[in-house]
């Protein structure tokens, strides 16, 4: 009778110890999507109020205790931009040479290790690292230019890895297919890893984009104006850039009573618009998704 009862508990035991796990992620899954929630609310009240389309179209003006933030929404964007021609070619070109290309052990656990390691620098190391590169050894200057290829630098790490990872995740039958039909090792990568691999790679291309548009320490020291009420003409331009001048504002004013209603609406702006860029690239994410199903 015992043999047959030990077992039975022992299900049970496991059982019992399996629903507690899930309980306390379910507790932690929901505690963290109440701060999320909270701290949404917080800011969609305190901002709410300035928000509106001369807010959204005009400039700053007042020494930014009045007007708009539309030359910090058309500087983020050209940041956001910029960084992101930067490192998305490169970072997928990196993450496939990693997965597909690279045959040496060593070399492969060395540059997977500086990866990681540039992924745990903290953002203002970029930022001064940029400044002694781009601003001042290459001459860019403060500008537009500067700012986006530290962003790009910033995003870098993520985007290779992301793509590794979403690489490695195509089963090698799929390679040894294509290989056994006739096409070269980059047609295959070109017509049917990469297109296999595209959700996912979308996914680090979004976390990365979320990266650079939140970022105030690299623009610090490469681009970013404290008050420019005008928009860049070119590459080489100042701007200035939402997350620096919601620092600004909240940190560095001269009538704090009007400065952090802009303050708040400002980082509503700012909330909006990552969002928005989340919803196209999931859109995105989805149509390859619905192509390779159809293929």
């Amino acid at each position: 009778m015992n043999q047959f009862v030990f077992p039975q508990n022992a299900h049970q035991h496991k059982k019992l110890a399996q629903n507690v796990a899930f309980g306390i992620f379910r507790l932690l899954s929901i505690i963290i999507v109440l701060i999320l929630v909270v701290i949404l609310a917080f800011i969609i009240k305190k901002g709410i109020g300035v928000l509106n389309w001369d807010f959204i179209t005009t400039f700053p003006s007042d020494g930014m205790k009045g007007g708009g933030i539309l030359p910090a929404i058309v500087g983020t964007l050209c940041l956001m931009v910029g960084g992101a021609i930067f490192a998305f070619p490169l970072g997928i070109m990196s993450g496939i040479y990693m997965n597909e290309y690279a045959t040496n052990g060593k070399v492969i656990r060395f540059i997977r290790m500086m990866t990681n390691n540039l992924a745990g620098v903290p953002s203002i190391v970029f930022g001064l690292f940029g400044m002694a590169l781009f601003v001042n050894f290459f001459g860019f200057g403060d500008s537009i230019l500067s700012g986006s290829l530290t962003l790009g630098l910033l995003a870098l790490p993520l985007v290779i890895r992301t793509t590794e990872e979403a690489l490695k995740a195509i089963p090698d039958s799929f390679r040894e297919g294509s290989r056994a039909l006739g096409a070269t090792k980059l047609q295959t990568i070109w017509h049917v890893v990469l297109p296999m691999a595209m959700p996912n790679i979308m996914t680090g291309l979004i976390l990365s984009l979320g990266r650079i548009s939140g970022e105030t320490a690299p623009i610090l020291f490469t681009c970013a104006a404290y008050f420019l009420p005008q928009l860049p003409h070119s590459i080489f331009d100042q701007c200035m850039a939402l997350p620096y001048h919601l620092y600004v504002l909240a940190t560095s004013g001269t009538d704090m009573d009007k400065q952090m209603p802009i303050a708040y609406g400002t980082a509503l702006v700012l909330i909006l618009m990552i969002l928005i860029i989340n919803l196209i690239a999931n859109f995105l994410r989805i149509y390859f998704q619905r192509k390779l199903k159809k293929n």
